[in-house]
């Protein structure tokens, strides 16, 4: 089977460019497509991902207006239609639409703040301007935060989840805004009862980047929306637990008590594995076994501690059960686990790796085997 191109080969290439170059010709007449094709393809190669959307940006500003307003009336009318308004998820738009952001940070942060967010809020419901409003948060926090305390009651789903995507602690690729819970919740009080699962889903991942912070303020804010029933239960039931998907692998005793899982009750475990030797690149199997003297919900995980150069090691929680352990009645929970010699994100190592069994957060059995060449 053929190798699947590069994630920024299968964003950046003769067609997006192509398709950009069309809408920028159509909306302003001194546009020369062509010239922006041969630049911007010619540019490509030796950039990855995120520079190559500065290069676009680069390639369009050079026919453009030299003054931002005028720029910003070019980007604004080579937008493409408004995405679709009648979704509610999983609508990201296409990143070659991230060039208004682009330079709407480089030309309008400064003389033109207001100019550059009005351009940000169109933008925004073509592709996600999450990167490019954090300049202006880091700028103008409080303006900006005001103005988001507005846009977290748009109409259009995009804006909304904008608000909450733009200010999260920990975007991923993104620059730290370095804003406080105390200036996001009241952001996140609007967004959390969203019917859209865009937007809550953005809110979940919002609070999971404030729950390596601060844990016990994220599990406060979650009691507090319980208590105000704004949210349907299921859904609020849903972004609790992806919010404490961090704090629920660490174990965190409060996170499990907020999702019902009592750290408390001794549970009694044993893992037995297939084997206890095995190479880079085959499956372990492996059981686990659990009982207690009373009834109680059970949320499974396991650990794996891997051998690391130079003697140190590193752990990895995996998800394995979520289950009802009935009195004194045994539960057996079966699993395999491929160690992938290809993975591109963390190579494994020779040496003693285990397994360790958590339930409810905590550590009740654990085995240890070899992982050879």
């Amino acid at each position: 089977m053929a190798a699947q191109a590069p994630l920024k080969d299968q964003l950046f290439n003769a067609q997006s460019v192509g398709q950009l170059a069309a809408e920028y010709a159509a909306a302003v007449p001194s546009f020369d497509a062509e010239r922006f094709i041969a630049d911007a393809l010619a540019g490509f190669e030796p950039r990855e991902l995120m520079a190559r959307l500065e290069w676009l940006a680069d390639c369009i500003e050079d026919q453009l207006a030299d003054d931002f307003p005028t720029m910003a009336d070019q980007l604004h009318a080579a937008l493409p239609p408004r995405l679709d308004p009648a979704r509610s998820d999983d609508d990201f738009g296409d990143f070659i639409h991230a060039v208004p952001g682009i330079l709407a940070a480089r030309h309008g942060l400064e003389a033109h703040r207001s100019r550059a967010m009005d351009l940000l809020y169109e933008a925004t419901q073509r592709f996600t301007m999450e990167f490019y409003i954090r300049p202006f948060l880091i700028r103008w926090p409080d303006e900006t935060l005001a103005l988001l305390a507005t846009w977290a009651r748009d109409p259009n789903y995009h804006v909304r989840r904008l608000v909450s995507e733009g200010t999260r602690p920990r975007l991923p690729w993104a620059k730290n805004v370095g804003l406080m819970p105390a200036q996001t919740f009241p952001l996140l009080d609007i967004l959390h009862s969203d019917p859209a699962r865009y937007v809550t889903r953005s809110v979940a991942n919002h609070l999971n980047d404030l729950s390596k912070i601060e844990p016990d303020a994220v599990l406060a804010r979650l009691a507090l929306w319980k208590k105000a029933g704004e949210q349907d239960d299921k859904e609020l039931a849903w972004m609790t637990r992806h919010a404490l998907r961090t704090l629920i692998k660490q174990g965190h005793t409060g996170a499990m008590a907020a999702l019902g899982y009592d750290a408390t009750v001794p549970v009694t475990a044993q893992i037995t594995l297939d084997r206890d030797r095995l190479s880079i690149g085959e499956a372990l199997r492996f059981e686990i076994v659990l009982q207690a003297d009373v009834a109680l919900p059970v949320l499974v995980d396991y650990r794996l501690t891997f051998a690391r150069p130079n003697g140190k090691i590193a752990h990895k929680v995996f998800k394995l059960k979520a289950a009802q352990l009935g009195a004194n009645v045994p539960l057996q929970l079966r699993k395999t686990h491929k160690f992938k010699g290809d993975a591109t994100t963390f190579a494994l190592h020779a040496g003693a790796h285990g397994i360790t069994a958590q339930v409810n957060g905590r550590d009740v059995a654990e085995v240890w085997f070899d992982l050879t060449e």
